[in-house]
């Protein structure tokens, strides 16, 4: 599908000049997962590779067009800002063309600034999310081609809220990562609200696409907040009584988009606090939808189900004061709370890898749709 710049960019010819150490930019290269043709087949070492570069910092793929990772905080430095105009003229249907036209402009109307949701002591806790969906569409989405905020998911989450912070300053168009972060920032003062990460691997024609929403629990029912190009793969009200219900209506959507789920990946709940120095566990279950029954992905969907309410009653680890940071030298090494690292023992996997080449999804006239 052709991506059009959203042209929602506040700065018409060059960004204000910052020094830093280091170009804060790099360029994805990552392609597709895979592609018809013997000669595009990959291993299954390198999937597995491919997973490890998106659990060790951010899925770098945009609907399988590379893209670019601003390094260098804001102001975007020039280098990053130039970086940022070529790739557009690459990926835009119009080139170079819409480029000038935009950067040409001395009068660009004014983007209007979201304001950031503030709740009634009344306000109903669906209420409360649906205000925070639409701060959240209302900063809409980066179709740009360069994300704004680096998000990288080993971070503590005292860090990670830092950077929500940013984004609610600087009002920035964000992508499904950024919301997943902002999403969790703006419910940490909800304590009857329970976040998790629910994330999403795809096949179209071919290649595989990555998605992530998150999660959230209230009252018995499930729900979620995030941001994509298609209004049906963000926000999900506050209504689903099981997980599989809520998992169920992601993949009804995919199928509007002929996008066959191929697995999904779901975290345990966030810390409400938001000096937390955890680390956000963004898959204790990988289940493969593809290769389990619906009898099965509901018992391993239930189960996972299970294992987060025991979570709520395990206290999170309080933060290190100052004077204890002092004593054990980081919070880190403090043998009463150590820091939980994600194992491939921790972690759940509904099926055995099996290899075997997969079979050639649907092409429609070999366009592919990005969601």
């Amino acid at each position: 599908m052709p991506v059009s710049c959203c042209g929602t960019v506040h700065h018409g010819s060059s960004p204000r000049r910052i020094v830093h150490k280091k170009p804060g930019i790099r360029t994805c290269l990552s392609q597709p997962c895979s592609s018809v043709g013997p000669s595009m087949l990959r291993t299954e070492g390198a999937e597995e590779r491919d997973e490890e570069q998106e659990d060790e910092g951010e899925d770098l793929r945009d609907g399988g067009i590379p893209f670019i990772i601003n390094r260098g905080g804001l102001p975007v430095n020039e280098e990053t800002w130039e970086q940022m105009w070529r790739h557009v003229a690459r990926i835009h249907p119009d080139g170079e063309a819409v480029a000038r036209r935009i950067r040409g402009t001395g009068d660009l109307p004014k983007i209007p600034v979201p304001s950031v949701p503030t709740f009634q002591p009344n306000s109903s806790i669906p209420q409360r999310l649906e205000a925070i969906q639409r701060y959240i569409r209302d900063l809409q989405y980066n179709h740009t081609g360069t994300q704004f905020f680096e998000i990288k998911k080993s971070r503590p989450l005292t860090a990670l809220m830092d950077i929500a912070k940013e984004m609610t300053r600087e009002s920035l168009p964000i992508k499904c990562l950024e919301a997943v972060i902002l999403g969790i920032y703006l419910t940490n003062s909800m304590p009857t609200v329970e976040r998790f990460p629910l994330s999403f691997k795809t096949q179209f024609s071919g290649s595989h696409f990555r998605h992530i929403v998150l999660g959230v629990h209230s009252g018995g029912r499930f729900g979620a907040l995030g941001i994509s190009r298609r209004e049906d793969l963000m926000y999900k009200p506050l209504e689903y009584k099981t997980l599989t219900d809520l998992l169920q209506e992601f993949q009804v959507a995919y199928r509007r988009y002929w996008h066959t789920l191929c697995k999904v990946k779901i975290g345990h709940y966030v810390s409400h606090d938001p000096h937390s120095v955890e680390q956000i566990e963004w898959k204790h279950s990988v289940l493969d939808v593809d290769k389990l029954s619906k009898e099965e992905l509901r018992k391993e969907l239930e189960r996972h189900t299970r294992d987060m309410r025991l979570k709520i009653g395990k206290a999170a680890p309080p933060s290190p004061s100052k004077d204890r940071k002092k004593d054990m030298g980081s919070p880190l090494r403090n043998p009463g709370s150590p820091m939980r690292k994600n194992s491939q023992s921790d972690r759940r996997s509904s099926v055995e890898k099996r290899s075997g080449p997969a079979g050639p999804a649907a092409d429609v006239n070999g366009y592919q749709i990005r969601v």
